[in-house]
């Protein structure tokens, strides 16, 4: 299924980057490598993450060894990406 990356999620994206370019670059590599898997998994199998306690509507899926975790909606056509949420940010996105 296709994975898609709505407006929402722009700027967590400019921060994954920014994170991973300036804050902590030696895990820069790694980081990448791990969201690439993640987006593979996900793509295979839409229902990989967990339902979002938030709203029901949604899904969880952590980046492992990573801070991050990917906010996701699945759509008869594909996966929507509203966010990339930096769980040190803590409470809801």
């Amino acid at each position: 299924m296709k994975l898609v990356y709505l407006e929402e999620a722009a700027q967590d994206i400019a921060w994954f980057r920014y994170y991973y370019r300036s804050v902590f670059p030696e895990g820069s590599a790694k980081a990448r490598a791990h969201l690439k898997a993640i987006q593979q998994t996900l793509a295979a199998n839409p229902y990989a993450g967990h339902p979002s306690e938030i709203r029901p509507d949604l899904r969880e899926l952590s980046i492992p060894r990573t801070p991050f975790t990917l906010i996701y909606r699945v759509t008869q056509t594909q996966i929507e990406v509203l966010r990339l949420w930096d769980d040190r940010q803590g409470g809801g996105f």
